[in-house]
């Protein structure tokens, strides 16, 4: 059991390190080795504690950022996708489109005053990206 806890700490290690660096150029080996882990290993053990692989996550955490530049500033869709860390553009738009539902210039045109002073903590539930066709989406999906 001791080992279970240990490498699920290490795991919170990588993970809270995608939260705080997701700008940087992250990538799966260099979190696994920072964990301890073989590659292949850490990317099965991320999956299974938090039910997406390591690259998923960091996308998504890369994608809610880019929206929160969205509604905030008036950054092109290239200054936001450089500002969050992603190296293509395409890559960037396609993924956005993916979990958003919307391209990026669509996301920023959209009307967000719906989300005008509440807490940054409640904006970030309501609006944090899901694969289209998931089932986590429910009402955290916005029309």
């Amino acid at each position: 059991m001791t080992a279970d806890l240990d490498e699920l700490r290490r795991l919170r290690r990588a993970r809270s390190r995608m939260d705080r660096e997701y700008a940087e150029p992250l990538d799966v080996p260099s979190l696994a080795a920072a964990a301890f882990m073989s590659t292949a290993h850490f990317s099965r053990r991320f999956r299974a504690a938090y039910g997406e692989t390591p690259y998923a996550y960091l996308m998504t955490r890369r994608i809610e950022r880019a929206q929160a530049l969205f509604r905030s500033t008036d950054r092109s869709v290239t200054e936001v996708c450089m500002a969050v860390g992603a190296t293509s553009l395409g890559s960037f738009s396609s993924r956005f489109t993916e979990l958003v539902g919307m391209t990026p210039t669509q996301y920023r045109a959209a009307d967000h005053d719906d989300l005008a002073g509440q807490w940054s903590c409640h904006t970030m539930v309501v609006t944090r990206p899901v694969r289209a066709g998931s089932e986590k989406r429910g009402d955290a999906q916005r029309s």
